[in-house]
């Protein structure tokens, strides 16, 4: 069995239908169906056509966790997505409970029966850095999302000694493809830019901010497939990667402008025009104007494929 958390979300459902690629379907999916940001689809439909033996709640599934329920099984690799991950949730007591209790949960249940534990960090941790190697010293998060992330990676990097048995954080970098319509606000901006380039014929950027031009904003966007690859790598699912421990970038290490976007969406849906609006006030100091992995640690820790370019994974999201 492998199990992959949050598994009806942007990246879970991704991981679930890659995995069925390789054929693979002894999955079980644990997720929380109660809502979504965008009502009008609700994130279940991700998972249309998908193969998987076994959905579970996601208190559900913490219970059967914490009672022992899963003694004798076995089970293969952990990939653990299931978080909130809204940036403007304020709520830190929620944002806590939902991405640090959880992941220690889950954490300690792998590493004591020695599964794969491969989970979701994400680059929000630099805040505004500038610099996105993984040490200390660049890890200033903006926000309690951020904040939770984090706190989770620093557990875990204090106790690799501890860990017999593979445990990777992969720091997700501006994701985008399919399987994110459900997100609502949150989605990426290519899924925002094609909305409006198909619906008005004209994107929406934000003017310049950050001491960065209209529209020059630089982000490290990364195609939601090639972190799940890089998940199943570290798994151990293909390939043998060996035991492997570390928090790493997720990220192509190169920067892209929101005008590049714009660009490769419009050699996709045709031409439109570009729009510039002001930046809005409620994201004043939680915004990264720039993004950009340092992927060393990455390679080092043996993943050598190169990434798919902007031109590439907007052109696959469109098929």
């Amino acid at each position: 069995m492998i199990i992959v958390t949050g598994g009806a979300g942007f990246v879970g459902a991704n991981t679930v239908h890659e995995l069925n690629k390789l054929g693979e379907s002894e999955i079980l999916v644990v997720d929380n169906l109660h809502s979504s940001a965008n009502a009008a689809h609700p994130k279940f439909l991700n998972l249309a056509g998908a193969r998987f033996t076994d959905y579970m709640d996601k208190r559900e599934f913490r219970a059967s966790v914490a009672q022992g329920k899963f003694a004798g099984k076995r089970i293969r690799a952990i990939l653990h997505n299931g978080a909130c991950s809204n940036t403007l949730e304020d709520n830190g007591e929620y944002m806590m409970d939902n991405n640090f209790t959880y992941s220690k949960e889950l954490l300690h249940f792998a590493t004591d029966r020695k599964i794969p534990f491969v989970y979701a960090s994400t680059a929000a941790v630099y805040g505004l850095s500038g610099q996105f190697s993984e040490v200390p010293e660049n890890e200033r998060p903006l926000n309690v999302y951020g904040f939770s992330k984090l706190a989770f990676d620093n557990y875990v990097r204090a106790r690799f000694d501890q860990f017999d048995s593979t445990v990777v954080g992969l720091r997700y970098f501006n994701v985008y493809g399919p399987y994110e319509t459900h997100k609502g606000r949150m989605a990426s901006v290519m899924y925002h830019f094609t909305k409006q380039l198909k619906e008005t014929g004209t994107i929406k950027m934000f003017q310049g901010s950050g001491g960065y031009g209209d529209g020059e904003q630089r982000r490290d966007f990364v195609f939601v497939r090639d972190l799940v690859n890089i998940a199943f790598y570290f798994a151990g699912l293909t390939g043998n990667s060996g035991v492997k421990k570390a928090v790493v970038n997720a990220g192509t290490g190169k920067a892209r402008t929101f005008k590049d976007v714009a660009a490769a969406l419009m050699a996709v849906h045709g031409q439109g025009k570009i729009e510039f609006i002001p930046f809005p006030a409620d994201l004043n100091s939680r915004y990264q104007h720039l993004t950009e992995a340092d992927i060393t640690g990455l390679r080092n820790n043996g993943w050598a494929r190169p990434f798919t370019s902007l031109e590439e994974g907007i052109s696959s999201s469109h098929e």
